[in-house]
């Protein structure tokens, strides 16, 4: 999981209109990442995403992610 946070933390670092690959398939870290978040906001994972598109919603529920918030 640590890779994975890694990962996500990296890419996060780019600009997503930047991504030459951002219209591939999520990554496997993202796809790991982005389960979790759903599971602990109650959303539902969408296994068809985009590297683009999953980094969005990762951005989206870690917002709102009980054991991430900042509140």
């Amino acid at each position: 999981m640590a890779f994975a946070l890694l990962s996500i933390r990296l890419m996060k670092n780019q600009p997503i209109d930047d991504w030459k690959t951002g219209d591939e398939p999520m990554t496997a870290a993202q796809r790991s990442y982005l389960e979790t978040l759903c599971r602990d906001t109650g959303e539902e994972f969408n296994d068809a995403l985009s590297k683009a598109e999953a980094s969005k919603r990762i951005d989206e529920l870690r917002e709102r992610s009980p054991r991430l918030s900042r509140g």
